[in-house]
């Protein structure tokens, strides 16, 4: 396998956990979004949408977007599961999943920040601000669904890692680049906490990237 990714992308960050937790091993391919490279020719032809993440299978497939490449990974290598048997605990940890990578990642993701800083000539405190706002709103909303999940583990759903785990622990990392304060969320932070302590989360954060600059 390869993986097309850039080492702040936090939906290229999504799939090397998944990857790590699935024991699984790809080619890092970088991809420099700062550079515009994934506007290139031959890479919008594996990904007309120029993003990042691009997983190409052993047989060349070429496969996007952050959560559609994780549950393929976990329908192909089901084990260990991403998301559990149980209809309404399943849907309850893809709703998680979904208030990052549906609710807050698209309003802050790189191409909108420029967006916001080229485009419509914001300051960057207005940038700042606007990323701030969204992270509060999808952070409250999360802190308050784990306190109605249905399992009580140290992860968000039991006490294995699964698809909402691989989402926040990203959005935190992007988070903690900005000055927003995290302790409102001590449930939120606590997961971060327990999943960072796992190899397989550790090994994908952005500082221990092939492409990674400080």
């Amino acid at each position: 396998m390869k993986l097309y990714g850039f080492f702040r992308s936090s939906a290229a960050f999504r799939v090397r956990i998944a990857l790590g937790l699935k024991r699984l091993t790809a080619d890092q391919i970088p991809v420099h979004l700062r550079k515009d490279h994934q506007r290139a020719p031959d890479y919008l032809a594996l990904n007309p949408l120029g993003l990042v993440p691009t997983l190409i299978e052993d047989d060349g497939t070429a496969l996007a977007q952050s959560l559609a490449i994780v549950e393929y990974l976990d329908e192909t290598r089901p084990e260990p599961p991403l998301l559990p048997r149980e209809p309404k605990a399943r849907a309850h940890v893809r709703a998680l999943a979904q208030v990052v990578a549906c609710e807050i990642h698209p309003l802050n993701n790189l191409r909108v920040l420029n967006y916001l800083r080229r485009d419509l000539k914001q300051p960057e405190t207005a940038v700042e601000a606007w990323y701030a706002h969204w992270i509060a709103t999808g952070f409250e909303a999360f802190e308050a669904m784990l306190d109605r999940r249905p399992g009580r583990g140290r992860f968000c759903l039991d006490d294995a890692p699964g698809l909402a785990d691989i989402c926040l622990v990203p959005q935190v990392f992007n988070a903690k680049r900005y000055p927003i304060p995290l302790s409102p969320y001590p449930k939120l932070m606590a997961v971060f906490e327990a999943c960072m302590k796992l190899p397989a989360f550790d090994a994908a954060q952005p500082s221990k990237q092939p492409d990674f600059e400080p």
